[in-house]
């Protein structure tokens, strides 16, 4: 085959796209989603084999193919390597195990975003979902029903007899929490960290006007989703994606109006009036006030140092920390600003990986953003563009100043590994058969 002919439309894997958007699209209801993530692996394994002797290299390029293993690797070694003398080895090697479906479907997920086509819809795609995701939370704000959720609920009603939230979690809700559920209050964080695919979308499609639009409509819903690591999270967002679209004096405009809102937000929410008096308690000079401030979280760093000093070489194992966290509470006799039980993570990215897989984990951690970096340095200006939305997800999503969900966890590890091979395939598509500077701008 010439090398500028192009491929078979069947070595392009024409559905993979279609497949990214199936299990972002089902993370509500997290079995179907597990299921869809591992039928994907697996026909990506197939597809793999098969197109491995008729020109499989045209469905991504040399450095696609490497960069998206090597990201994997950095997240996969460490587990594998904290299991020997874990904590609680069985769960260790079973995670680590269990994780390896994730690098056949990262390279369907690079895949999807090889060619113009793909990132056209695969970026397209996750704009919307954004979007709907957000309307339905605004729509839960007023009428104090999510319209999706409650569609879901009632399929689930319809095929168990069964809720997909306890009762008590659905009387406790206090938070919009939208499409998830209030037993899955992570709405904001999701929001904050796949913002970027909206505002692009939205700048792209309807210019200054559109990105303001959406970066207001997901502005609001995060705050009244309440997690503050939200609101830092898609502070970057609207930082890094609005100076090179309005400006710096537009955009230090657009944060004065936006902190006049939050003021005015805060005046008329209970639960945003509350998120922000705890905020402000962190200016108090004792410990104790940082504490209730950060919601417990000094105590749970505190515990997570401990563990690593502890174990430093190779952590207590990969979600090790509930386990290994009595041992190391720094209160044990107070009870815990979070209330009864342990705590389940550190809650921040450098602490986790040091308590749950030492040293060699960082390290390994590290090499994979070393790489990651290198390969936008030296990527041409038009792949940087192409990747743009990819890149500042994943950035903002492990921006190491801020606090986290588990990454060795399911959910926000599978989101963080699809940001992770959204990027290399997008950034290193210009090897992809058929590619061309024209589509640099999707």
């Amino acid at each position: 085959m010439s090398m500028n002919a192009s491929p078979p439309t069947e070595v392009r894997l024409r559905w993979a796209p279609g497949w990214v958007l199936a299990f972002v699209a089902l993370w509500p209801l997290p079995g179907p989603a597990e299921t869809v993530l591992s039928l994907g692996a697996i026909l990506a394994l197939g597809a793999l084999a098969y197109h491995r002797f008729r020109g499989g290299m045209t469905l991504l390029s040399h450095e696609a193919w490497a960069l998206t293993t090597v990201l994997f690797l950095s997240y996969w070694l460490p587990e594998v390597i904290s299991a020997p003398d874990a904590i609680n080895p069985a769960r260790a090697v079973r995670e680590s195990l269990l994780d390896l479906r994730y690098l056949p479907f990262l390279w369907l997920v690079a895949i999807a975003v090889a060619d113009e086509r793909g990132r056209r819809l695969t970026f397209g795609g996750l704009g919307v979902i954004m979007a709907v995701w957000t309307l339905d939370a605004l729509v839960q704000a007023v009428f104090d029903t999510s319209p999706i959720f409650f569609a879901l609920n009632e399929l689930k009603q319809l095929i168990s007899g069964k809720d997909l939230c306890a009762k008590p979690d659905m009387a406790a809700l206090g938070r919009v929490s939208g499409v998830l559920g209030p037993c899955n209050l992570k709405l904001g964080l999701v929001l904050a960290s796949l913002s970027p695919f909206l505002l692009y979308l939205a700048a792209k499609r309807f210019g200054v006007v559109g990105w303001c639009v959406a970066a207001a409509a997901v502005g609001l819903v995060i705050l009244m989703a309440g997690a503050r690591a939200a609101w830092i999270t898609f502070t970057l967002v609207l930082v890094f994606s609005g100076w090179r679209l309005l400006g710096w004096k537009r955009l230090a405009l657009t944060f004065a109006f936006g902190a006049v809102s939050v003021v005015a937000l805060g005046l008329g929410s209970p639960q945003v009036r509350e998120r922000l008096e705890r905020t402000t308690q962190a200016l108090s000079a004792d410990t104790a006030g940082m504490d209730v401030a950060l919601s417990g979280r000094t105590r749970i760093w505190a515990a997570a140092w401990c563990m690593a000093t502890r174990h430093p070489v190779n952590g207590v194992g990969a979600r090790g920390f509930r386990k290994a966290f009595p041992d190391c509470d720094p209160n044990a006799e107070v009870e815990a600003e979070w209330g009864k039980g342990t705590a389940y993570h550190a809650h921040q990215i450098v602490l986790e990986v040091l308590s749950e897989t030492g040293l060699i984990g960082l390290l390994l951690w590290l090499s994979g953003a070393a790489m990651a970096w290198r390969a936008w340095r030296f990527a041409s200006e038009a792949a940087r563009e192409r990747a743009r939305p990819a890149m500042l997800a994943l950035a903002v999503t492990v921006f190491p100043f801020n606090t986290h969900l588990a990454f060795y966890s399911s959910f926000w590890g599978g989101l963080t590994l699809l940001l992770a091979a959204l990027y290399a395939g997008s950034l290193l598509a210009s090897g992809r058969v058929g590619d061309t500077p024209a589509d640099a701008g999707t």
